[in-house]
């Protein structure tokens, strides 16, 4: 299940994590984030103890999507033991969201 993150928590859960953090930049009132949604949780079980996913609200944390120039939501990054590896923006697929994961492992 994802974990909301915020400026208080996102070094602890994202930062000094081990393996892979997907990070979900998502606005209550955007509505392709409310698409995406499920398919984060289901990718999520898709990947038990390989990959972490955490939620960041930018309507409340804008100071975390500042600094990681977060423009447009949803935007998914991925991190791998603390480090950014790559990035997507907009309504994606499972797919790519699973393709980079994979690459990752």
């Amino acid at each position: 299940m994802a974990v909301r993150v915020n400026s208080e928590n996102f070094s602890e859960e994202v930062l000094k994590a081990d393996g892979i953090v997907l990070v979900d930049f998502y606005s209550d009132s955007c509505i392709p984030c409310k698409k995406i949604s499920p398919v984060l949780s289901e990718t999520e079980k898709d990947y038990p103890e390989k990959l972490k996913l955490v939620k960041v609200n930018v309507s409340f944390d804008s100071e975390i999507a500042l600094q990681y120039d977060v423009q447009a939501t949803p935007t998914l990054i991925f991190f791998k033991d603390g480090k950014e590896q790559s990035r997507l923006r907009g309504s994606v697929g499972k797919s790519e969201i699973t393709d980079i994961i994979n690459s990752l492992l």
